[in-house]
């Protein structure tokens, strides 16, 4: 691998971090909006690098990026502070999330550079 695409992939676990960060927040904060605007952002983020690097792994790094975040997230802390509440828009961010970063990375096919006027092997 080069390093340049080395440095996209780990841009794109930071900026999933940092999607993942602002997710948690403005989900619960505006429900249901909030919701829909965090995991269309994941969705956006996931196959914009997808797509920038003609890979799966480019939908793969951002998707374990806000993994990574959101689990952390979850966890409570000693002074029983936490960031998800126990409700149904919790739950939606976390499953709708990881169901998006799956989708991304699996279902849509690698976008191809585009096709020569000319046959191959003529």
């Amino acid at each position: 691998m080069r390093p340049l695409r080395i440095a996209a992939y780990a841009l794109l676990v930071v900026v999933g971090a940092v999607v993942g960060i602002a997710g948690a927040l403005v989900q619960s904060a505006w429900f249901p909006g909030g919701l829909l605007l965090a995991l269309l952002g994941l969705a956006a983020l996931c196959y914009g690098g997808l797509y920038a690097t003609r890979a799966r792994a480019g939908a793969w790094s951002p998707a374990g990026g806000w993994l990574m975040v959101v689990l952390f997230l979850t966890a409570t802390r000693p002074e029983g502070d936490f960031v998800f509440g126990s409700g149904v828009g919790s739950y939606l961010f976390l499953l709708g999330g990881m169901f998006a970063g799956v989708m991304c990375a699996t279902v849509p096919k690698v976008p191809q550079p585009p096709a020569s006027a000319t046959r191959l092997g003529k």
